[in-house]
């Protein structure tokens, strides 16, 4: 599949160009030609002979920007000044920075914000440390902590290749649930260190998202932390996967006429993302899932089984399916795929029954050609945003820890996450669905405060929730200590 030029690889090119009547045209031509998309063009200067033009432009990869940048060289009478990388200018000094909440005008405020009056916050911590979560950040901080072994599309880069993606996930948090979220990146793999680390550092926080730990070590580092902390844990790349997994096959569904509990669904992938939507797709009522990753189809004769993979096949394939992927998305409903690019074809896809329902989430190339699978699909779904129905953990992941954040929920449950992906699915009005709106727009307004509620609603169900947890922006008075 030919990636289309995208904005995540734009470039602007400051440019002195001759004065003539074609001079714009022959830049954007130049552009076209090349294979780029001209998305700006600003005439900084001009002088009676010349002119300073600033072009901006969309392109496929650093390579092809490139080649765009030697047709601009070609043209007569233009000569490239400076060549700028769009994505690189932002992150420039990094995405994020500590502000003080409060001023620091005079001596008055020293002596509140710092010493001597905060000592009296401290004795109040020591004697009730539950007012930790109003009289300190962590009442609104959560830690994103990766070892960078398995970013994004990307793989094992380290800690410190890690950073930016892990300064994204925190933007994001900021932008959608307002939460104050801190990146760390261990350099340590072994997951007895990971696990001491963050036990040490959780003191500071209110939750933990676990990001970019390569399987299966990821399942163990998610259940010994649980079982260590009195604050929930989230692995995004499993459980904000599934969420996000789920709701929008609730809303495909009700487009093609069919019901969780009557469809066959395979799966591709059987790793942390994909055996997380596997639990909750049964969760919510799925019955028949046949799994399948490189060695084919996940059975419980198949020699050589992981613990994962075992729990996997005693849980699925009730019909006893063998062989490959493409044997077994014969007469499927449902392909979710978590895995690797060009899994299926359009071949295969044209096989499973009608109306039959494509996710193919692998990025950047997923499973298959989103446009060769619409060939025979009903709906069809992938994890790009240049596509309809982006399947988008960010869909899920601010809502969910805002409503954990606010019930000040010690942990995270299996209800809490299937009722975040029914709360996620119910944003897209019965009105509004069709096959190419299955899920809301990352920024719709209602996506992160109607998952919230519903996660709340779930902790206080459940008796996970503190008593009297204070919404978003409360004001929670303590008593001073007693002298």
């Amino acid at each position: 599949m030919v990636t289309a030029p995208s904005v995540s690889s734009s470039i602007t090119a400051r440019l002195e160009v001759q004065a003539s009547p074609t001079a714009v045209s022959d830049l954007t031509t130049a552009i076209e030609r090349a294979g780029g998309i001209v998305t700006a063009l600003d005439v900084t200067a001009s002088f009676h002979e010349a002119m300073t033009v600033d072009v901006t432009c969309a392109t496929r990869d650093t390579e092809h920007a490139a080649d765009v940048v030697a047709a601009l060289e070609a043209l007569e009478g233009v000569t490239v000044k400076r060549v700028s990388d769009r994505t690189f200018l932002m992150h420039l000094g990094g995405k994020l920075s500590i502000e003080s909440k409060v001023p620091l005008r005079n001596r008055d405020d020293l002596s509140m914000a710092y010493t001597p009056g905060v000592a009296r916050v401290s004795q109040a911590i020591a004697e009730r440390p539950e007012d930790a979560r109003r009289l300190t950040i962590k009442r609104n901080t959560i830690a994103v902590v990766t070892d960078g072994t398995a970013v994004l599309g990307l793989g094992d880069i380290g800690p410190l290749a890690a950073l930016p993606v892990m300064e994204g996930k925190a933007v994001l948090f900021k932008r959608f649930a307002d939460i104050d979220a801190f990146p760390i990146c261990l350099d340590t793999t072994d997951v007895d260190e990971i696990v001491r680390t963050v036990r040490a550092i959780a003191p500071a926080f209110a939750g933990i998202n676990l990001e970019d730990i390569s399987a299966p070590r990821c399942f163990e580092v998610e259940r010994r932390l649980r079982e260590a902390l009195d604050i929930p844990v989230f692995h995004d790349d499993q459980h904000g996967t599934a969420i996000v997994v789920v709701a929008a096959l609730r809303n495909a569904l009700t487009v093609v006429g069919k019901r969780m509990e009557d469809v066959r669904v395979v799966m591709s992938g059987a790793g942390a993302a994909g055996t997380a939507v596997l639990k909750l797709l049964l969760a919510a009522g799925v019955r028949d899932v046949v799994v399948t990753d490189i060695d084919g189809v996940v059975h419980v004769d198949r020699p050589g089984l992981t613990p994962s993979l075992r729990w996997t096949a005693e849980h699925t394939n009730p019909r006893g399916v063998t062989g490959t992927v493409h044997d077994a998305v014969v007469g499927a409903d449902v392909f979710v795929g978590v895995s690797a690019p060009d899994v299926i074809t359009g071949d295969d896809v044209a096989l499973m029954a009608p109306d039959s329902i494509v996710f193919a989430l692998a990025n950047p190339r997923p499973e298959i050609d989103p446009d060769e699978a619409a060939k025979h699909a009903a709906v069809v779904g992938t994890g790009r945003s240049d596509f309809a129905n982006q399947i988008n953990n960010v869909l899920a992941f601010p809502g969910v820890f805002r409503g954990l954040l606010d019930a000040q929920s010690h942990t995270i449950t299996e209800g809490m996450l299937l009722a975040a992906a029914e709360a996620l699915a119910s944003v897209v009005r019965p009105e509004e669905l069709n096959p190419t709106y299955i899920v809301p727009s990352v920024f719709n307004p209602e996506v992160t405060t109607v998952v919230a509620a519903a996660v709340r609603r779930a902790a206080g169900t459940e008796g996970v929730a503190a008593e009297s947890a204070p919404t978003t922006g409360e004001i929670a008075q303590v008593r001073p200590v007693a002298r």
